[in-house]
C-alpha cells in the first residue's frame, strides 16, 4: 500500500523530471518545424537570404559563417561554399516523410538525428543549443554514403 510519504516522493520527482521532458518537446518541436517545411517535391523549405532568418536557424558562430560567407559570395557574384540547403543537404528534394529523434546529452544542449529520403537515405545530426530565444543549430553534421562525415562550419574552412 502506497503512503503519503511515497506519494510525496513520487510527485516530487515528477515534478523534477518534467524540466527534461518539456526541453526534449521543445527541441523536438523546432526541428520538425523545419523539416515541415520540406516535405514534398521542391516545396519552399526555409529561405537564408536575410541575415535574421539565419540568426533565426543558427547559433550566433555558425550564424556568423554563413552571413560572411554569403556576403562575401555577394561581392564576387559568385555562388558561396553553401551551395544548397544546409537543411536537407541539396539543391533540389523530393521527400515524403523525415524520421527525427532527439536526445538531450546535457541541459540547454540537444542532438537531432533526422533521416529521410531524397534519392538516397540522408541522415543529417543537428547539435543545438538553447538560447533566451529558444533552440538554434550549433552544428549540423552530414552523414555520407561512404560513411565519412562532413559538417556545416567545415564547408566555409577554417574560422
Amino acid at each position: 500500500m502506497l503512503s503519503r510519504r511515497h506519494l510525496l516522493i513520487g510527485a516530487s520527482l515528477a515534478c523534477i523530471a518534467a524540466p527534461a521532458f518539456a526541453a526534449d518537446d521543445s527541441a523536438r518541436a523546432f526541428v520538425t518545424a523545419i523539416y515541415e517545411k520540406y516535405k514534398g517535391k521542391n516545396t519552399k523549405g526555409i529561405p537564408l537570404d536575410k541575415d535574421r532568418d539565419v540568426r533565426r536557424y543558427f547559433a550566433p558562430a555558425l550564424a556568423a559563417k554563413i552571413i560572411k560567407d554569403g556576403r562575401e559570395s555577394a561581392k564576387r557574384n559568385e555562388v558561396g561554399a553553401l551551395d544548397g540547403d544546409p537543411f536537407i543537404d541539396a539543391q533540389d528534394w523530393d521527400i515524403a516523410a523525415f524520421d527525427i529523434a532527439v536526445t538531450e546529452p546535457a541541459a540547454g544542449k540537444a542532438v537531432a538525428t533526422v533521416k529521410f529520403t531524397n534519392d538516397t537515405l540522408k541522415v543529417v545530426v543537428l547539435d543545438l543549443v538553447k538560447l533566451k530565444d529558444g533552440w538554434r543549430i550549433a552544428e549540423i553534421t552530414y552523414r555520407r554514403a561512404d560513411n565519412k562525415t562532413e559538417t556545416l562550419s567545415s564547408i566555409f574552412g577554417k574560422p
